[in-house]
């Protein structure tokens, strides 16, 4: 592994990190909450939004939030509350 390739480990790490710590903070994301928190708005609280761009919208930018979801849920750290709806901690 190359040091590139090692910086961007670390920074998936503390973006993983920075997720969980916000959605432990925001009482929608409890384990017991019926209505969890939409990725848009995760990815956008979490500073991961670089605003709209010519081919880089912040809609297609969020394909990097559900990557990172996605490998939480993998951990079994959080949860999606219905296939297309909003997340959770678990």
């Amino acid at each position: 592994m190359n040091n590139f390739e090692k910086q961007g480990n670390e920074i998936r790490k503390h973006a993983k990190q920075l997720v969980l710590d916000f959605m432990n903070s925001s009482s929608k994301c409890r384990k017991d909450s019926d209505s969890g928190m939409r990725q848009a708005v995760i990815f956008r609280e979490c500073g991961f939004d670089w605003g709209s761009y010519k081919k880089a919208s912040s809609t297609n930018q969020q394909y990097w939030i559900v990557a990172l979801l996605r490998e939480l849920e993998a951990e079994d750290k959080v949860e999606q509350i219905s296939s297309s709806g909003p997340w959770r901690l678990k």
